[in-house]
């Protein structure tokens, strides 16, 4: 007997009245299909063979991973090669590469070097470092990146989010400023666990840890993450020398009102104000004219350059502008000794190393994503962990920090025409080469010259109409974006990161426990069936009531609930039967076809539902499940309870079958 390994029989068993009406090879198919009477189909279900293991399952998705694919026999020499083509993407596009490319590569890079540089100072900054430790960032993980990436755009190097996820959640553990020493060697340790956790999800491809932040959670997050580094901004652009530790909203103001009625320099506030003005103008000016794309990109480095020679020219450092003063410059020295695996601070440490390599795979998937699909490649995700952990692996150990995926700087090596991650080693270069040579004219810098940078980035975090298309689209989601906004500006970002996880998983939990339920109805002239609330020209079959299950999941928490909703369904639905037809339900049809799998709860639960039903003098018939849940049913006794007589391929052929049973009855 021919047997259908899968329930994708049913296409071919329901398109009946869509054959081509002079096609003699469909028109025998239909016959054939049509002949075949219904104790055959109930036979096809039931002597399916056992579906895969889930040990089967996870072998087999190792193995297709691992092995390579083809006629060729499998070797240890081509399954070597093969792991090192998946880790050095750079050996696959490296062969066609050309000098064409390369002038592209090479002009981008230098634009985002003229963009990289002042952020990457500000950055650090933000992140309480010293402004060389944002340079080392953009100078080494670039160039692991750029061999091991899949992405040919994203920018690699610190970013706003993260820097603030570092400072605010180590300096719980230790002051930076009572203890910059230990502060520094926490920054390192953490670095170093969060490519370890970022290579181990690429590896044994766990890249839904990363889905358990949904779209909504990342768009709240970043939005209340861009308020609280904006206002803790406020600092340099004031020229304040003492300033809350706190991120939170609140504490960030009583800091800002008390420091009002202290001394404070207004050249600072001059200095910075001037010059984010300007730096808004040419992003203003590049996005009205895609040509001036060039003009945004230099506007920060411009902006350092200039306020330097103002303040060094007028010797305002000597009237109250804070300076930025001493750039260790030269090749990043060797942190490896810095790294601290062992106690007191090894669990903190962890802790904050999984928060910041969800935040940054977050952040550089969809950065990598969103032009990956303008430009019709497909990005690997496991690919892109391995990478972003090998690259901050590596960062750790040479005096960097968590690097990632920028969007601001991935957008302008797009616009400047990137072909390749070549544009990533130009600009890693071009860094090098100013921590080589240009450190010394770094001493002059303003402080709020690197505030008005980093407050000049922080708009394209704030996604003002994202947050109101996910009101539109789904309310639980708002809540859930709402929430991570509202927890980073008045708690902190681990308080808002848990607010959004702890709702997503009450969504989750919610709509697992109380899953959608529907009665079906046919389309008349059709063998389709479809809930008759959302179309109301559907017709109810008379004495036959059609239940459709939307769970993809029958089990213990929602098997009462679905069995309580049926029996009441088929309590009301007799009465009414009964008060407007003069008839009476003879047979209720549960259709399994969103069902892909049950547990011992929920076999229970068919199994009291068919006794209830029998007590009420009731047929009950179970149409299209599913190859696991069928074996299941088979297993546990369930189809001998109910009857093989009384499961079918599809709903229409369960109709048939009750129908013809009543007359037989009459």
């Amino acid at each position: 007997m021919h047997t259908f390994p899968e329930r994708d029989c049913l296409v071919s068993l329901s398109l009946t009245k869509r054959v081509p009406p002079n096609t003699s090879i469909v028109m025998e198919t239909m016959a054939h299909e049509t002949a075949i009477p219904s104790f055959s189909k109930n036979a096809m279900i039931l002597d399916s063979p056992e579906p895969p293991s889930v040990w089967k399952e996870v072998t087999g998705t190792v193995k297709n991973a691992l092995i390579p694919r083809g006629d060729k026999p499998f070797s240890p020499l081509s399954f070597f090669l093969s792991c090192i083509k998946g880790l050095f993407p750079v050996l696959q596009w490296g062969r066609s590469y050309n000098l064409k490319s390369f002038r592209s590569d090479f002009m981008a890079g230098l634009t985002l070097a003229s963009l990289g540089i002042p952020q990457s100072i500000g950055y650090a900054n933000l992140a309480k470092l010293d402004p060389q430790y944002g340079l080392y960032t953009s100078v080494v993980p670039p160039l692991i990146y750029a061999v091991m990436g899949s992405s040919r755009e994203i920018a690699i190097g610190p970013v706003a989010v993260v820097s603030l996820l570092l400072s605010s959640m180590i300096q719980n553990i230790v002051d930076p400023t009572a203890d910059p020493d230990t502060y520094l060697k926490l920054v390192f340790t953490v670095t170093f666990l969060t490519g370890i956790f970022q290579a181990s999800f690429g590896l044994l491809r766990l890249g839904f840890l990363v889905d358990l932040l949904s779209h909504a959670a990342i768009v709240g997050f970043m939005a209340g993450a861009a308020i609280v580094i904006g206002l803790q901004q406020l600092k340099g652009l004031l020229g304040l020398g003492h300033f809350t530790n706190n991120t939170d909203v609140i504490s960030v103001i009583e800091a800002v009102s008390s420091a009002v009625h202290q001394p404070w320099h207004s050249g600072n506030f001059l200095i910075g104000c001037s010059f984010l003005i300007l730096i808004l103008a040419t992003r203003f000016i590049a996005r009205r004219n895609k040509k001036y794309f060039w003009l945004s990109a230099i506007a920060p480095l411009l902006s350092v350059i200039l306020s330097t020679l103002i303040v060094f020219i007028t010797k305002a450092d000597k009237h109250g502008v804070k300076i930025i003063q001493h750039v260790h410059g030269g090749l990043n020295p060797s942190s490896a000794k810095q790294i601290q695996l062992t106690q007191p601070y090894l669990a903190e440490c962890a802790k904050i190393a999984i928060v910041c390599a969800v935040i940054a795979l977050t952040e550089a998937i969809a950065v990598g994503r969103s032009f990956a699909s303008v430009r019709g490649y497909r990005l690997d995700g496991n690919k892109e962990m391995m990478a972003m952990g090998f690259m901050n692996v590596a960062g750790s150990l040479s005096s960097c920090y968590v690097a990632t995926g920028s969007f601001s700087r991935s957008a302008v090596n797009f616009s400047a025409g990137c072909k390749t991650a070549v544009s990533n080693i130009v600009m890693a270069a071009t860094v090098f080469l100013a921590l080589q040579l240009f450190t010394r004219l770094l001493y002059y810098t303003p402080v709020a010259i690197l505030a008005s940078i980093i407050l000049s980035a922080l708009p394209g975090l704030i996604d003002f109409k994202e947050a109101m298309s996910i009101w539109k689209v789904d309310k639980m989601d708002f809540v859930i974006c709402l929430g991570a906004f509202l927890g980073v500006l008045f708690g902190s970002v681990e308080i808002g990161l848990s607010i959004a996880i702890i709702i997503s998983f009450a969504k989750i939990i919610i709509r697992a426990i109380r899953p959608r339920m529907e009665v079906l109805g046919r389309i008349e002239g059709t063998e389709i069936f479809c809930s008759i609330r959302q179309f109301p020209m559907a017709i109810q079959t008379q004495s036959v009531l059609v239940i459709r299950m939307d769970s993809s999941f029958l089990c213990f928490v929602n098997a009462n609930f679905i069995r309580e909703r049926i029996i009441r369904w088929v309590t009301e639905a007799r009465d009414t039967i009964i008060e407007k037809a003069g008839d009476k339900l003879e047979s209720v049809i549960i259709d399994m076809s969103n069902v892909t799998n049950i547990d011992t709860s929920g076999l229970s639960a068919l199994e009291e539902i068919h006794k209830e039903l029998v007590f009420l003098n009731l047929q009950m018939a179970v149409a299209n499940p599913s190859w696991t849940v069928i074996h299941k049913m088979k297993v546990a006794g369930v189809t001998a309870s109910i009857g093989g007589e009384w499961i079918f391929l599809t709903v229409a052929d369960a109709i048939q079958a009750c129908l013809s049973s009543k007359k037989e009855n009459v």
